[in-house]
């Protein structure tokens, strides 16, 4: 009993990291572009806007859906690599 439950505490663990990590990538990206370094990325052009608006409005929305496919493909890893897969 002892050895499955020290596996699913090592796949809870890399399963809490994956989130912690792509959770700080989600803030980088709509906080840290969107709001803190609006300014400086606003002197670079995208399509006829300026950088740091266009991460405000639409950056972190797209960076947000990819990392839900990112999370999709991990967790699956993750379930084949710890055999807790629906398969």
């Amino acid at each position: 009993m002892s050895q499955v439950s020290e596996k699913m505490k090592k796949y809870w663990r890399k399963n809490l990291r994956t989130l912690l990590i792509l959770l700080v990538l989600w803030f980088v990206v709509s906080f840290g572009f969107g709001i803190l370094l609006v300014e400086p990325l606003n002197s670079i052009q995208l399509g006829g806007f300026k950088l740091g608006f266009w991460f405000a409005q639409q950056g972190s929305i797209y960076a947000f859906v990819i990392l839900i496919f990112v999370y999709v493909a991990r967790m699956n890893k993750l379930d084949r690599e710890f055999d807790v897969n629906e398969d």
